[in-house]
């Protein structure tokens, strides 16, 4: 089980996202401020599109610095579960919500997806990943939305995410 507001991880995807931070801290802060002096250096800042552009992605990069580190802060790293049907980070979950068409997702966090794959993610923090974290194959639960509506999901098959 993870406590509120920790990101499973796999140790692959925490070493990727560890590598994308330092690029970041680095060499790329480094090549926006060289932007942005080169920018200032033409002069009228009023009128200075390619300042303004060099400090909007400035604003960017750092924003995705601060969710970076606030990520890894909160990482658990961890290999992946262990093929035995039970529901728990780094499974893909084949669930039929209320008795619809069955679904196929990861539980855990969107960066442990390999570049391409297009499951759909959900935290185990969410409503319906706190419900079926540590349920089998086979459980049939209940969960509340957010919007207050109440789902029934039949857990039809979880089995380790494999990149």
């Amino acid at each position: 089980m993870t406590d509120q507001g920790t990101v499973w991880l796999t140790q692959e995807a925490y070493d990727k996202l560890q590598a994308e931070l330092d690029d970041l801290k680095g060499p790329r802060r480094q090549e926006i401020i060289e932007k942005i002096a080169a920018a200032r250096d033409e002069g009228d800042l009023k009128e200075n599109s390619g300042y303004h552009a060099a400090k909007d992605d400035q604003g960017k990069q750092e924003a995705r610095i601060r969710q970076l580190e606030d990520m890894l802060r909160k990482a658990e790293v961890g290999e992946t579960p262990p093929n035995d049907g039970v529901v728990e980070p780094g499974m893909v979950v084949t669930a039929r919500i209320d008795g619809g068409d069955e679904e196929k997702f990861l539980l855990g966090a969107r960066e442990n997806l390999s570049e391409g794959d297009v499951l759909d993610v959900y935290s185990p923090q969410t409503a319906l990943g706190s419900a079926i974290n540590g349920k089998s194959k086979g459980d049939t639960v209940t969960y509340t939305a957010p919007t207050g509506k109440e789902f029934s999901v039949e857990i039809v098959d979880a089995e380790p995410y494999k990149a």
